[in-house]
């Protein structure tokens, strides 16, 4: 099957909008995912022409696409006002919520006159959430049922109003008065038992998993993937329901969360639009920031080789390996951080366990650094009895000072590297702040420290 690209679909589409039998033709074996991605290659009021041309059916399920994110704003700016009231109208609840967040506050009254009161009033709950919360990702799509009905009441319910609900195969059963979640029974168990039997007796009766809408998206993923649910409810103080996460809205989650991470731990801000779609300025901003501040960090380094200046005037063979040590020390620190970042992004640690965590890096940083250190000292014995480099007559000196300065470093480094995210988490910031980069400066300057320290004891009286 040959593969084509999103920009040629894109620009076929807009050839055949005008056609109904070509369009039909071109539109094949599309699925919506493709078309919304085509459509991304396209003018905001090329997009829409398109989008007007497409069966209603389709059109929605086009708009419904995440993929469209950041980009459905500019296109229903150019779609016929009497059609957009409609689409909004027969678009999941989620993604209602994200396309107000792109509209601009001033123009929201306008799109909101064009959709009925529930729905307004729906959007309204959904916007009050951060859109990093399993509030501002939930949908109000779900079947919920009283606790006094029986299985046959539960299914006739589903089959009147399943087509309309994001998902059905987890059922959500209330009090009748309070609204609070009592139940879940999945639409499974509900077709393989009697009718007549109560919901509220169907199923496990352990209290359902439940998250608050404050609640970091992030733990709502983790709840879903752990326990292999299709849905995880949102419920209240007063555990009445208000939502519910699908895992399709936590595997859009993840994507932009690792995302967001590793451009983080690259040392720079997370991007707020796909790399190809960012603007020059935009991302020179997310950019520059970073940049600076590690710049200004390696400052410290110069400052530092200056206070040794004399060490390696009198001894300038020391300044050959000042790479290698201070690389060394940063692949250390940035290998622990990554390690412990990822553990703690999937709580297999907690804030608390730091002292743990240091207690088993210091050692293995230790061994670490004696086998680069017995690495750099061979190197350096085997280039001087091998005639590759003169290194002078206390080349046996210089070596051993390599090795115990790696030993030192590498240990500094991965127990730095280690701490530095407890840290961050500790004063409220992201984890994943603590950018390979940043670490690479902060050993870089320990480093140097280190390295000079030990050369000056070792080869004092001889080199220096």
């Amino acid at each position: 099957m040959i593969e084509i690209s999103a920009e040629t679909v894109a620009q076929l589409l807009y050839l055949v909008h005008d056609d109904p039998e070509e369009l039909q033709e071109a539109l094949g074996e599309l699925r919506p995912p493709d078309i919304a991605e085509a459509l991304r290659e396209l003018p905001p009021d090329a997009a829409a022409k398109v989008m007007a041309a497409l069966p209603f059916e389709l059109a929605v399920q086009v708009f419904d696409e995440p993929e469209l994110t950041r980009h459905r704003c500019a296109i229903i700016q150019h779609i016929d006002p009497a059609r957009v009231g409609p689409l909004i109208e027969a678009m999941s609840a989620d993604q209602q919520a994200d396309l107000f967040r792109e509209v601009p506050a001033d123009n929201r009254p306008r799109l909101l006159a064009r959709v009925t009161d529930s729905t307004r009033a729906s959007l309204t709950k959904l916007l009050q959430y951060a859109p990093n919360t399993a509030g501002g990702i939930m949908t109000t799509e779900f079947v919920s049922i009283p606790s006094d009905w029986t299985v046959d009441q539960a299914l006739r319910l589903i089959s009147e109003v399943g087509g309309r609900k994001e998902t059905v195969y987890a059922i959500y059963v209330t009090d009748p008065e309070t609204h609070v979640l009592l139940h879940v029974v999945s639409l499974r168990e509900l077709l393989t038992v009697s009718r007549d039997e109560n919901v509220l007796e169907i199923g496990s009766r352990r209290a359902p998993l439940t998250v608050g809408p404050d609640t970091d998206r992030e733990e709502a993923a983790r709840l879903i993937s752990k326990y292999n649910l299709l849905a995880v409810p949102v419920v209240d103080d007063q555990h009445r329901l208000l939502g519910i996460v699908t895992v399709d809205d936590v595997i859009d989650t993840l994507v932009e969360e690792q995302t967001e991470d590793v451009q983080r731990f690259g040392g720079m801000e997370a991007l707020d639009a796909p790399y190809m779609e960012i603007g020059f300025l935009a991302m020179i901003q997310k950019r520059a920031g970073w940049l600076c501040a590690l710049f200004l960090s390696e400052m410290l380094t110069a400052t530092a080789m200056q206070r040794f200046q004399g060490e390696i005037e009198r001894a300038a063979v020391l300044a050959m390996f000042i790479p290698l040590v201070m690389s060394s020390g940063g692949n250390s620190g940035s290998q622990a951080t990554s390690l412990v970042i990822r553990a703690l992004a999937l709580q297999e640690m907690r804030i608390g366990d730091w002292w743990r965590i240091a207690l088993r890096e210091l050692p293995t940083g230790l061994v670490l650094g004696a086998i680069l250190g017995v690495i750099g000292f061979t190197r350096i014995m085997v280039w001087q009895d091998l005639h590759i480099f003169n290194y002078g007559p206390h080349y046996k000196a210089l070596a051993f000072t390599v090795g115990m300065a790696l030993v030192g470093i590498v240990a500094f480094g991965s127990l730095a590297g280690s701490m530095l995210p407890f840290l961050l988490k500790r004063i409220g910031f992201d984890p994943a702040s603590a950018s390979a980069p940043f670490v690479a400066t902060l050993v870089d300057v320990t480093g140097l420290v280190i390295y000079f320290s030990v050369a000056f004891l070792v080869l004092h009286g001889t080199l220096l």
